[in-house]
């Protein structure tokens, strides 16, 4: 199993303060339909006033101080949300409550987030939920973060030991730095912690990349002279011990992962009960008739972290040995009347979208390759595994770019790849929204590379 400690902490957390609130509003209010609609209300007010001010933000690092702190400005937008609520609907035992309501739901929160902090420190100084960390570089300031991952169990950090160009007989001492890769091989690590002033700008960027090849969280440990990137993020670890953390993902905040399922799950219905239901019947006679052989086409393609699933494509080609090996040319003769138009149209994609809802894809994402192909351009373009730090998508910022459809030279596949990485590292609702509509637009006008 790669990782020790669990996604579901923090939606738990969510789920139970809804739960919460709904439960002592429903406990004093009248059950009529006003009750119903402040309980709405109030349900989502919460969930949007606590994503934007960030109150479930609470590290393993983080210190009691810090969730007083979210406690109180969350509370001071949320007294106004509810009391705006009492400001429109005027009327009933509701108004005369109020006072009651808001007092329990603040009492209620406050002794869940506190207890939720103190019960996490407990179970994680029993060594349950914890991260792997090591630490690349033995100096002084590499030394205090040793100290505080030996001392404070509470965190749940379990420290392997260090890399270091020199060799010492110590026991935590894991080899010289360039042996990291062999340690990797048979060691899972989730962070890894490295002295700027014992390393070079170029052992750095090589170790940024081993960190996003094994899926690791990587972290600088600075001297107080450092200056910092806008790419990196200050934390501090025991109030003065201070770490930078290298720029996260998009999709390393949970919120961004759980708005682009959501997403994907409603868009892929959609799509499947009021286009494919009867588009699906059509095209099956229209394939049947034109040449023998399934309806759709299953085809092994790499996912996330490398997985592997079964894509589906509606049918295109005949039947032939070569349609797991060769890709599709411009003037195929392989590809049949009906397939040319759905190429033509990206009609062939549209059964991806059960894949979407099978969580094997996203609607927007790296479009899947075959493994022959992955091996293959692992070896030509740099960072290549890097598109498989996300789900593949049935359409992608390369995609919408130009670059679809046949490689015919390696700087297509090169454009392919720094267009993938751009998007997962810029993701945003708003870009995906962007895409859809350009590959929408693409649809109706045609895409030359369509073939």
């Amino acid at each position: 199993m790669k990782h020790r400690y669990s996604h579901f902490i923090r939606p738990l957390q969510v789920i139970f303060d809804v739960f919460l609130i709904n439960l002592i509003a429903f406990i004093v209010f009248d059950s009529n339909y006003l009750n119903a609609l402040f309980l709405s209300y109030i349900s989502i007010f919460w969930l949007i006033s606590s994503y934007f001010l960030k109150f479930y933000k609470v590290h393993r690092y983080t210190q009691l101080l810090r969730v007083f702190t979210l406690l109180f400005r969350q509370f001071i937008i949320f007294i106004l949300g509810y009391f705006a609520f009492f400001g429109i609907f005027r009327e009933g035992v509701m108004v005369g409550n109020q006072f009651v309501v808001l007092a329990s739901i603040i009492g209620a929160i406050s002794l869940s987030k506190i207890t939720w902090f103190l019960l996490l420190q407990k179970y994680r100084a029993l060594g349950k939920n914890y991260r792997t960390t090591i630490v690349i570089g033995y100096d002084d300031s590499s030394k205090n973060i040793i100290k505080l991952f030996k001392s404070k169990s509470n965190l749940g950090y379990r420290y392997q030991g260090f890399f270091s160009n020199r060799v010492y007989k110590n026991n935590e001492f894991l080899g010289k730095i360039d042996s990291l890769q062999e340690y990797l091989k048979e060691n899972v690590v989730d962070e890894m912690y490295c002295s700027i002033s014992s390393l070079s700008e170029d052992k750095i960027t090589e170790l940024k990349k081993i960190a996003n090849e094994k899926d690791m969280v990587i972290k600088l440990i600075p001297n107080a002279s450092e200056l910092y990137s806008k790419d990196q993020k200050v934390e501090f670890y025991d109030d003065s011990l201070l770490v930078v953390n290298v720029k996260k993902l998009p999709f390393e905040f949970e919120e961004n992962y759980y708005i682009k399922r959501f997403f994907d799950i409603g868009f892929s219905l959609f799509v499947i009960i009021f286009l494919l239901s009867w588009l699906y019947p059509l095209l099956w006679i229209l394939i049947k008739l034109e040449s023998r052989g399934p309806v759709l086409f299953k085809q092994p393609r790499e996912g996330l972290n490398t997985d592997q699933f079964i894509c589906y494509k509606f049918r295109s080609m005949r039947m032939n040995e070569y349609s797991d090996k060769v890709h599709a040319t411009k003037g195929d003769s392989r590809v049949t009347r009906i397939g040319a138009f759905m190429r033509r149209t990206s009609i062939d994609e549209l059964p991806q979208f059960f894949n979407v809802l099978m969580g094997d894809m996203s609607v927007v994402g790296p479009r899947p390759h075959l493994e022959s192909l992955s091996l293959e351009y692992q070896k030509e373009v740099d960072d290549y595994l890097k598109r498989h730090l996300m789900k593949p998508g049935i359409t992608g910022l390369a995609q919408v770019s130009g670059y679809r459809g046949e490689i015919k030279k390696k700087s297509d596949i090169k454009n392919r790849v720094r267009l993938d990485i751009f998007y997962i590292e810029n993701w945003s609702f708003l870009l995906d929204l962007k895409i859809i509509i350009q590959t929408t637009m693409n649809v109706f006008k045609g895409d030359e590379n369509a073939y």
